[in-house]
């Protein structure tokens, strides 16, 4: 790790795979969530959606990238001091970027993701939650693991 790198924890793995279109799709998936999957608290699932347009990866040459990642870190930050929720996946491409976490509360994910995002500008985000106790998505993505090795 660099000197100037941030150390959120975890342990990640990523592979590429197609989205419903056929579009490049960046798979990261978290692995050690043993502790987080065990409490019978963290049952929602919320999604984070930015539809940043295009079909591709996130532009470099509008700052839409570095706009994505200031975002990212943010999330990142916020989640690692405060395990409220823990970040469990994300998926770039096709036009778009998913942040997915599993939550205690989503009132307090509310207040978190405020705070995450507050020192950036007014962003595209949809967000979406739902009851997953059986991290059947989780499970789902993680499928997408042995793509990896």
């Amino acid at each position: 790790m660099k000197k100037d790198e941030i150390d959120f924890g975890g342990e990640w793995w990523t592979t590429p795979a197609e989205d419903e279109a056929g579009n490049l799709l960046m798979v990261t998936g978290r692995e050690d969530i043993d502790k987080f999957r065990g409490n019978v608290r963290f049952t929602i699932r919320v999604e984070i959606a930015w539809k940043y347009g295009g079909d591709g990866m996130p532009s470099e040459t509008d700052g839409t990238a570095d706009l994505i990642e200031q975002a990212d870190t943010g999330l990142r930050t916020v989640f690692h001091k405060d395990p409220v929720a823990v970040l469990t996946g994300v998926f770039t491409g096709g036009g778009e970027r998913t942040w997915v976490f599993y939550t205690l509360s989503t009132h307090i994910f509310q207040k978190k993701i405020n705070e995450a995002l507050s020192a950036l500008p007014l962003l595209p985000l949809e967000i979406s939650a739902e009851n997953d106790p059986e991290w059947a998505a989780y499970d789902e993505m993680n499928e997408l693991k042995g793509m990896a090795n």
